[in-house]
């Protein structure tokens, strides 16, 4: 094993970085926080030092045992294999499969079409007025769906009542649903799990507001 520093390329309001700092915290992995401020000049995530860590120029990137690995599932699933204690993904198949569905629902289905890079497109094709209604369109079209499929393992968490790497993609979806002003009383699945995960430390310790490059304008 390396000694080497574990190292995560994060930006404190990217949702994608929000949950690997979960995974981290709830797997009790030690790290640090190299800040990439996508909203800094044209964008940290366009340098070209930047560039080397990860060419498609997004967060995060984690550099772990002397690895730099991208893409914030793919990061999630070397943790879980990698240190498989405590468990995110369940010993159940079937389980297994709701908790890999839920989390391609979020991170395919939902928060792609709502990143920055989308909504600056979107303003600069159509106005300023439109980025918020298409962000709050695909998350309302999103959450319809997950909410729906929760209901069918009913337990504490999203699958159950063990946290789950679906937890991890879960709660960093529901604060950029209240940051783009979408309505959470139609979704009360949704927001009984997330008040139940957040008073967890290791969700609390990965919120946003608690990152060393956290701005505190406009939150």
């Amino acid at each position: 094993m390396s000694t080497k520093t574990t190292l995560l390329y994060s930006y404190w309001r990217s949702s994608c970085s929000y949950r690997v700092r979960i995974a981290l915290n709830l797997k009790g992995i030690a790290y640090e926080i190299k800040p990439v401020d996508l909203m800094k000049g044209k964008g940290d995530q366009h340098h070209e030092d930047y560039k080397k860590v990860n060419p498609l120029q997004k967060v995060p990137a984690l550099e772990i045992n002397g690895h730099t690995l991208v893409e914030s599932l793919n990061i999630m699933h070397f943790l879980e294999e990698t240190q498989p204690q405590p468990p995110l993904m369940p010993s159940d198949i079937f389980k297994r499969s709701k908790v890999r569905e839920i989390c391609e629902m979020i991170q395919s289905g939902i928060q792609p079409l709502q990143n920055m890079g989308v909504l600056s497109h979107i303003e600069a094709l159509a106005g300023k007025e439109k980025p918020l209604e298409w962000a709050q369109h695909w998350i309302v079209n999103g959450f319809k769906a997950v909410e729906k499929q929760l209901t069918a393992y009913p337990g504490k968490y999203c699958v159950g009542d063990d946290v789950t790497l679906a937890d991890c993609c879960l709660v960093p979806q529901v604060y950029n649903a209240k940051r783009y002003k979408v309505d959470m009383a139609q979704f009360p699945t949704i927001m009984r799990i997330d008040n139940e995960l957040k008073t967890l430390p290791a969700f609390h310790a990965a919120h946003p507001f608690n990152q060393p490059d956290c701005v505190t304008v406009n939150k």
